[in-house]
C-alpha cells in the first residue's frame, strides 16, 4: 500500500477535525448499553487473555465472557 504525503495526511486531518463520524451508540451493542469496571490481571493471565482473543479473533471481553459462561455450567452439573 502505498503511503500517504504529509499533504494528504493534513487534509484527511483536517476533513475529519471538521466533519467527525456519526455514531451511533444504540448500534452495534454501543457503549451506551455495557458498563464497563477495570479489573486488573496478573501477567500470566493478560499474556493468555490476549494470545488467545487474538487467534480466536475475539475480543478480551468476549474471552473472558466465555470463560466465565463454561465455569457456571460447570458448576451447575
Amino acid at each position: 500500500m502505498k503511503e500517504m504525503s504529509d499533504d494528504e495526511a493534513d487534509a484527511l486531518d483536517e476533513y475529519y477535525t471538521k466533519n467527525p463520524p456519526k455514531i451511533d451508540p444504540l448500534k452495534n451493542g454501543g457503549f451506551a448499553k455495557k458498563s464497563f469496571r477495570m479489573i486488573a490481571l496478573d501477567r500470566l493471565s493478560e499474556d493468555y487473555l490476549f494470545t488467545r482473543a487474538i487467534a480466536d479473533h475475539k475480543t478480551p471481553t468476549e474471552i473472558i465472557s466465555e470463560l466465565v459462561r463454561e465455569k457456571i455450567a460447570a458448576a451447575s452439573i
